[in-house]
């Protein structure tokens, strides 16, 4: 099993790209809730996913989108809970992690710094990928930003 590196647009629905043995694959997950679920139910199923992840590849980087600004306050509360979890897990298996902000993301991948999630999705497709959400576009992204411009990484 060779190193994998991992992309994520972090969320509720997220999206992830993995490159491994010189193959990327994609997706979008859900970590959506039921109203009878408790506060913390994402972040567990979160943890549990990319535990299975980890089993299967030898994840060894891990890039994810640094978002610094959210519209809602409710945004805001999940994003920090999947970025403290997924930090944390790094953390415990010695994985090295980067976060990639969003209009470097969007440039690299579109020219545009502000280019729509529609741009985005577009550019993916022109990479040969048909992304199934913006959120699984953005992974790509920033997996192969990644593997032009991964810089030093915070272990």
């Amino acid at each position: 099993m060779s190193a994998a590196t991992l992309a994520l647009d972090l969320g509720t629905q997220t999206g992830f790209a993995l490159l491994a043995d010189g193959k990327i694959v994609s997706g979008s997950k859900s970590f959506h809730t039921s109203r009878f679920s408790g506060g913390g139910m994402r972040f567990l199923q979160f943890r549990h996913w990319l535990d299975d992840l980890k089993i299967k590849t030898d994840i060894r980087l891990v890039f994810f989108e640094e978002v610094r600004r959210h519209l809602g306050v409710d945004a805001a509360h999940v994003y920090g809970g999947f970025l403290a979890h997924l930090t944390a897990w790094c953390e415990d298996h010695e994985i090295a992690y980067q976060g990639v902000g969003v209009g470097v993301i969007k440039k690299f991948m579109t020219g545009a710094g502000n280019a729509s999630k529609d741009a985005v999705i577009q550019a993916a497709r022109d990479k040969g990928f048909d992304p199934v959400d913006d959120n699984e576009a953005d992974a790509l992204a920033i997996l192969f930003w990644s593997q032009k411009h991964a810089k030093q990484t915070t272990t």
